[in-house]
């Protein structure tokens, strides 16, 4: 058995497992601070029963408190019935290596294994994004930084974690410094390759940037550049390297520039057969392009979500353990689920999860 068929093995057991248990039961950015251990476990005991998901959903793009993984872990757990959840993935935030919180995969991982089929994570921010943008600052890709890249990359699988992630092209400060490198830079089309190669997805941020453009108003200039580089076109150029790499879009939904518009997420969709995105709706942090207006999804974004309906998961960039604000990422991303056809539901729920990270999980997630 080969290396990455053992990888592919151990994720089809852990989700499939998962899947099977919920479904046989029923049908950055910027992260804000946690909340103390009781608060947050009292706080997710408490989520009213309106909240949950109507039919079973994987939250495929959480944070956690890096400083306190098992209450992280513990809290995520709690959700999973609450939500109507079907499993929970962590991610790394995308980071530099100069800013000094940067933290990897490791520090979740083993807590994470103790609890196979109801938590994923995703590695790769702390360090494969840090070497992306370093490299972009510095001009050097060459042959001594791939191999150091590839390595770590195969380390990262090795280790267990189930895609790349959170990855960046364009992000704006927050928790982590602001952050760019082009879409279609040596180490991401490296990256593409592993990924392929692997079968595992990669998560990336980006600010949806047609052209160089004034960075927008609402962004506070500095810590942000005063100008903004073109990225769509080098997006593209990414997904047509390897088609068999996916690459999912993270924050649908949560617009920075008011260019990522149901319009150019339908031509993006209809041109890449690899390309996915992630619905997050924070009512607290609406930006531009909001896909809801008085609680209700907006009839544009409707039409793209049931249009592309096996391209897009649930991604709500949730914090656990999560703070005691009455409103939460995912209550919100529960509303929007909510209101979608049931088949569609279903799609964005499970199966384009199940079809992203593997075969497995897919035949779980049709019971």
């Amino acid at each position: 058995m080969t290396r990455s068929t053992k990888i592919h093995t151990a994720l089809a057991v852990t989700c499939g497992a998962a899947f099977a248990a919920v479904l046989g039961l029923h049908d950055s950015q910027a992260a804000p601070p946690a909340a103390d251990k009781p608060a947050a476990d009292k706080l997710a005991a408490d989520k009213p029963a309106a909240d949950k998901a109507l039919t079973p959903y994987v939250e495929a793009h959480t944070h956690f408190e890096a400083a306190d993984a098992e209450g992280a872990v513990r809290a995520a757990l709690a959700g999973l019935a609450r939500q109507n959840a079907a499993m929970i993935l962590f991610q790394m935030p995308p980071d530099t290596f100069d800013h000094p919180g940067h933290y990897d995969a490791e520090v979740m991982l083993a807590e994470a294994r103790k609890h196979p089929g109801q938590i994923g994570v995703l590695g790769g921010g702390g360090t494969l994004n840090a070497m992306i943008i370093q490299a972009a600052a510095t001009g050097d890709a060459g042959p001594a930084v791939q191999k150091k890249f590839k390595d770590r990359a195969e380390e990262l699988l090795r280790e267990g974690v189930i895609g790349f992630g959170e990855m960046t092209c364009e992000h704006y400060a927050g928790v982590t410094p602001y952050q760019y490198a082009p879409a279609d830079h040596p180490l991401y089309l490296l990256l593409a390759d592993i990924a392929a190669a692997h079968g595992v997805p990669i998560d990336l941020h980006m600010e949806a940037v047609p052209e160089d453009m004034a960075v927008p108003a609402s962004v506070k200039v500095p810590p942000n550049p005063p100008r903004l580089h073109a990225n769509l076109a080098a997006f593209e150029r990414l997904l047509a390297h390897n088609p068999r790499a996916k690459i999912i879009w993270a924050h649908a939904g949560s617009d920075g520039t008011g260019f990522r518009t149901p319009e150019l997420s339908r031509r993006l969709l209809k041109a890449h057969p690899n390309l996915f995105m992630e619905i997050k709706a924070d009512p607290k942090a609406q930006g531009l392009n909001y896909p809801m207006a008085d609680g209700k999804l907006k009839p544009d974004w409707l039409a793209l979500f049931t249009e592309f309906s096996d391209r897009f998961v649930i991604g709500s960039d949730q914090h656990y353990p999560e703070t005691a604000d009455p409103v939460q990422r995912w209550q919100e991303a529960v509303r929007l689920f909510n209101q979608l056809p049931e088949p569609v539901r279903k799609k964005i729920g499970t199966e384009n999860v199940a079809r992203i990270y593997g075969k497995a999980v897919a035949s779980s997630g049709k019971h």
